[in-house]
C-alpha cells in the first residue's frame, strides 16, 4: 500500500512541478500570464513548486525503504523520473497542446521503461 500511496503523491507533485516549470510558457493559451512581469512569473512558478514539494516530500518519505517504505534511493528516482515524463507528456498533450507526440518520444520513452526494469531487477 506504501507503494501505491507514494506513487500517487509523486503524480500529484509531479502535476505542480510540470505546471511550475513549463505552464508559464504558455503565454498565449492563458493571456492572464502575459500580463506579469518576470518577477511575477518567477513568484507564480515558486507557488507553483512549494505545492510539488508539499508531496513530493512525504511520498518519498513514506517510499523510502530507509523510512519504512518498500523503495531504495535509486528506485524511487526512478519512480520519479519515469512520473515525470508521463505526467509531463499528458499535460503536453491535453492540456498545453503546443506538441504532438511522435514515434521518437515513444521509442525514447519504450528505453527509459527498459531502464526501470533494469533499476528494478534484483541480480
Amino acid at each position: 500500500m506504501k507503494a501505491i500511496y507514494c506513487i500517487g503523491l509523486l503524480v500529484i507533485s509531479n502535476v505542480f512541478m510540470t505546471l511550475a516549470w513549463y505552464g508559464h510558457l504558455q503565454v498565449k493559451q492563458f493571456p492572464a500570464l502575459a500580463r506579469l512581469s518576470f518577477a511575477g512569473i518567477v513568484l507564480l512558478s515558486w507557488g507553483l513548486a512549494l505545492f510539488e514539494y508539499v508531496f513530493q516530500v512525504p511520498a518519498n518519505r513514506i517510499g523510502s525503504s530507509e523510512t519504512g517504505g518498500p523503495f531504495s534511493l535509486f528506485e524511487l528516482k526512478t519512480i520519479q523520473e519515469a512520473v515525470s515524463l508521463i505526467v509531463f507528456t499528458l499535460i503536453t498533450i491535453f492540456v498545453f497542446r503546443t506538441d504532438k507526440l511522435a514515434w521518437n518520444h515513444l521509442v525514447g520513452f519504450f528505453f527509459i521503461v527498459v531502464a526501470v526494469f533494469f533499476i528494478f531487477k534484483k541480480w
